[in-house]
């Protein structure tokens, strides 16, 4: 390499180290200079319909102080939190605002968008059909969805229903189901047909998360109920539990309560500032993502499902089994239920629940701690919330107290 060129090359490469260094030092700057959305906690809102019962006061403030720090550290706009022990609600409170710019602030019946989690709900329905005898696991998705794509392999509701049927996810934000309008479940297969003409792998021998699939499961309870999806939902499930406000999102119609979504500005972290959520329309997504609802609606929810209230304990269990892959792998995923296991009290302890992301960020959280008899659910209205880690702390400060019985 001549002389010259090697003087051209160190000249480049100075001059991508000077930018790069510019670049590093304008974000530090950019950091530096986004102010705390809280910067007083003592002025945070806070918001509650009734005072906790005495037993449960130390652990009701704990979790209040778990709930306001994540909330300044994290620069949240708002939060909401709901706990259930031994079959009530024994907490709920809104913390920060559910509109920053008319200062509204959140309450406990503030609707939040739950993304995902909407799933658990769904699944609800799907185990209601199968006690009718309406729908079967391990049909082919064709049965009661003909305009479902052929492929290589059969695809059955079980299989969607797990995320092991090999169905490409939506592509999120940038996914064909955000622009459109749905009236029903099925129209949404038309948007997603060319995402879906080829199986990512033969189902049963991967798990894949897959919006998609759910918005099948969606028209097949549609089909099996011989009504609307929504209208199923809100008759069979949300009226029989009270969960008075939980409902399908509109881009169409006010909504009453309904706080106003945001998202990060920067780098998916809500500490760099943050926008107006841009203008969405979930009607497409169904049961995968379309329902706003409330923490307290989903501890309501989530008790039913523990004590056998809407489904006998044996579809509850089937709903809440792991599924197992063709290799013997468990999935940590049930039939729209996710499983883990986390540290409470010290020790590793399993909860069923699902988190709700929108546009690919965590918003909402339900969780259910059989062992402590515990319900734990946080919204927020700024995706990349990381309610799960909120809720897990809130938990641990309820189960430390031991005061609640052990589901049988």
């Amino acid at each position: 390499m001549s002389k010259g060129r090697t003087q051209t090359w160190l000249i480049m490469i100075a001059l991508a180290i000077g930018l790069l260094f510019i670049a590093i030092m304008g974000f530090w700057k950019y950091m530096k200079a986004t102010p705390p959305l809280h910067p007083n906690p003592q002025e945070v809102p806070s918001v509650t319909d009734s005072a906790p019962l005495p037993k449960w006061g130390a652990a009701v403030e704990q979790g209040r102080r778990i709930a306001l720090a994540a909330l300044t550290e994290h620069s949240l706009p708002g939060l909401s939190v709901a706990v259930g022990a031994g079959g009530e609600i024994v907490w709920a409170e809104g913390i920060g605002w559910a509109d920053l710019a008319n200062r509204v602030p959140v309450k406990p019946n503030t609707r939040f968008r739950i993304g995902t989690a909407s799933t658990a709900l769904t699944s609800a329905a799907v185990g209601l059909l199968l006690e009718k005898g309406r729908l079967k696991l391990d049909d082919k998705i064709q049965t009661y969805v003909p305009e479902f794509p052929q492929h290589q392999w059969p695809v059955t509701l079980r299989q969607l229903m797990g995320h092991v049927a090999g169905v490409p996810n939506d592509g999120g934000d940038e996914g064909p189901l955000l622009g459109q309008r749905c009236g029903r479940p099925v129209e949404a297969l038309q948007f997603f047909k060319g995402y879906e003409r080829k199986l990512l792998f033969e189902p049963g021998t991967k798990y894949h998360y897959s919006s998609y699939g759910w918005i099948s499961v969606s028209a097949a309870v549609e089909a099996a109920a011989g009504e609307p999806f929504l209208t199923f939902m809100r008759k069979q499930v949300f009226g029989p539990l009270g969960m008075d406000d939980t409902r399908a999102d509109s881009a169409t119609e006010p909504v009453p309560e309904r706080a106003t979504p945001y998202f990060p500005r920067f780098a998916a972290n809500p500490r760099y500032g943050l926008h107006l959520m841009r203008q969405l329309d979930y009607s497409c997504y169904a049961g995968s993502s379309v329902f706003l609802s409330t923490p307290s609606d989903l501890v309501r929810f989530a008790m039913a499902i523990n004590s056998g209230k809407l489904l006998q304990p044996a579809t509850v269990q089937l709903l809440q089994t792991a599924q197992r892959l063709a290799s013997g792998q468990e999935t940590g995923y049930g039939l729209g239920w996710d499983l883990e296991t986390v540290e409470i009290t010290g020790k590793q302890t399993g909860l069923v629940g699902h988190d709700g992301e929108l546009l690919g960020g965590m918003a909402a959280s339900f969780m259910t701690f059989p062992e402590h008899g515990i319900v734990v659910s946080v919204t927020s209205n700024i995706s990349y919330a990381d309610t799960f880690s909120i809720a897990v702390k809130i938990a641990q400060a309820f189960a430390g107290q031991g005061n609640s019985p052990a589901r049988k």
